[in-house]
C-alpha cells in the first residue's frame, strides 16, 4: 500500500491529499448513486429515496468483488474459466440480491433497477461528453460524428 502511494504521491502524501482524496471518492458515489435512485425511483413505483440508491451503490461493488473472489477461488482451479464464468454469474447475482434488499422489491424488479441504472448512467455519460466537448476547449473528440452534430 505505501508503494502505491509513492508512485501516486512521489513527494510523499500529506493531510490535504488524503481530505481531497476522499471528497473526490465521495463525490464519486454520488454520482454513481444518480442513475441507480433514478432507476429505483421508477421501478419502484417512486418509493426509493437517494439514500437507499446510495447503499445501494455502495453494498453492490462489495458483495460483487467478495462473490466473485470466493466462486472463482473455489471453483477457478476446478473448472478454470467455466469456473471464472460461473463465478462472473454468481457475483452478479448477488449485486441484483443487494438491490432487491435494498430497494425492497422482487429478483425481476431488482434486476430491472440494475439494467436500468446502467442506461441511465450510460446516457448520463454521453451526455456530459457532449457537454465537454462542446464547452471545453482543446478537449479530443472521441465521440462519433453523428453525435457531436445534435
Amino acid at each position: 500500500m505505501i508503494s502505491i502511494f509513492s508512485t501516486l504521491f512521489p513527494s510523499g502524501v500529506t493531510v490535504l491529499d488524503i481530505v481531497a482524496i476522499a471528497v473526490a471518492l465521495f463525490v464519486v458515489w454520488i454520482i454513481v448513486s444518480i442513475p441507480a435512485w433514478i432507476a429505483g425511483k421508477a421501478v419502484t413505483g417512486g418509493k426509493a429515496t437517494f439514500g437507499e440508491a446510495m447503499l445501494a451503490t455502495l453494498l453492490g461493488p462489495i458483495v460483487y468483488i467478495i462473490v466473485l473472489l470466493a466462486v472463482d477461488l473455489l471453483l477457478g482451479g476446478l473448472l478454470g474459466l467455466t469456473g471464472y464464468i460461473v463465478a462472473f454469474v454468481l457475483a452478479f447475482v448477488a449485486w441484483v440480491g443487494v438491490y432487491k434488499a435494498i430497494f425492497r422489491t422482487g429478483w425481476l424488479r431488482g434486476l430491472a433497477i440494475a439494467i436500468l441504472a446502467l442506461i441511465v448512467f450510460v446516457i448520463i455519460l454521453f451526455i456530459l461528453a457532449i457537454l465537454l466537448v462542446g464547452l471545453v476547449p482543446n478537449v479530443p473528440n472521441l465521440l462519433p460524428s453523428t453525435l457531436t452534430q445534435l
